[in-house]
């Protein structure tokens, strides 16, 4: 795994020129990356949300589009169109947004839900069907969806089965006093993020993304993530439990984080470190634990409390 933790420190390495003293947010960054899932960035206005998607896509070598999300969008926006070619006399389709290695999808709780379900199919089966006819997305695909938590006023919720899309949630939060005097000094003449070069090939990233996949999983290890999904499914202040999607994410992000830390096998501290980012956004809470300002972090470290933490050797036999 040596090859995926060099791949790793890399990509954080040039992302930090830009994104300052946010290394665990980076790491979870990589992790979705590798994981070939979408990551939900919620957090408070300019704290480097869009810099952070422009900057992975430019450290990727990845083609890059934004779709600014606005409550008159349509689906045709995001998919795009099939127009008639008077020459041709047929239709042909004119490719949206979303079509594109990494996609961000900004302010996404702005749209209304039938422009946010536009999304559902790119994100799971990663193809668009337009007017019948179903085009394939390329390789790698994903998307960072941005969202504000404390602007209420003209947003949608996003349903249950968009957020189950996406493999991890994370929070930026504002910088450090020294980060951001950093920040102020490294943007005084220019924006480092046009000096921000490609460092790793589109190819190297499958490949990466295929050898994540090969990181042993123990069986005790494997119990501990269905126990702690199906603990949020029985939980007394949860209305919706994380789905069997949830489990596979935890799965798969354990894998990932194992081979950031240089490992062929997952420990349960790698579980436990991504439980909440894994699953948090997936719980939807009861109508009582909302009106007492209970979280759904709050319901996961109090799961994570609970479930009992494997242990023996859990490193692959040699």
């Amino acid at each position: 795994m040596s090859d995926v933790q060099a791949f790793a420190e890399k990509v954080i390495a040039n992302i930090e020129k830009v994104i300052v003293g946010k290394r665990e947010a980076l790491e979870l960054t990589v992790i979705n990356l590798l994981c070939e899932g979408h990551l939900l960035i919620e957090d408070v206005p300019g704290v480097g949300k869009t810099m952070l998607a422009r900057s992975l896509s430019k450290s990727l070598g990845c083609s890059f589009n934004r779709i600014q999300f606005t409550p008159d969008m349509l689906p045709s926006d995001v998919t795009g169109v099939s127009i008639f070619n008077q020459v041709s006399r047929e239709f042909e389709y004119r490719p949206g947004p979303v079509v594109a290695q990494v996609v961000l999808a900004d302010e996404i709780n702005r749209a209304t839900p039938k422009t946010q379900a536009a999304l559902l199919e790119a994100m799971q089966e990663r193809q668009i069907t337009v007017d019948g006819v179903t085009h394939q997305l390329p390789e790698p695909f994903m998307v960072l969806a941005t969202q504000n938590p404390i602007e209420y006023e003209g947003t949608f919720p996003l349903p249950e089965a968009q957020l189950d899309r996406f493999l991890l949630r994370l929070r930026l939060g504002y910088p450090g006093f020294d980060d951001e005097i950093k920040v102020l000094e490294g943007q005084q003449f220019t924006h480092p993020l046009e000096a921000l070069e490609q460092i790793v090939s589109v190819e190297e990233v499958v490949e990466m993304q295929e050898a994540v996949k090969n990181v042993y999983v123990a069986a005790p290890v494997k119990r501990y993530i269905v126990e702690l999904t199906r603990y949020t499914r029985n939980h007394g202040d949860v209305y919706l439990g994380a789905s069997t999607r949830g489990s596979l994410a935890l799965f798969r992000a354990g894998q990932s984080r194992a081979a950031l830390e240089g490992r062929d096998y997952v420990l349960p501290d790698d579980i436990k470190e991504l439980a909440i980012p894994c699953l948090a956004h997936r719980v939807i809470l009861g109508p009582a634990a909302r009106l007492r300002d209970v979280t759904a972090d709050s319901v996961m470290t109090e799961i994570l409390d609970t479930v009992a933490v494997p242990g023996g050797d859990l490193a692959p036999a040699v």
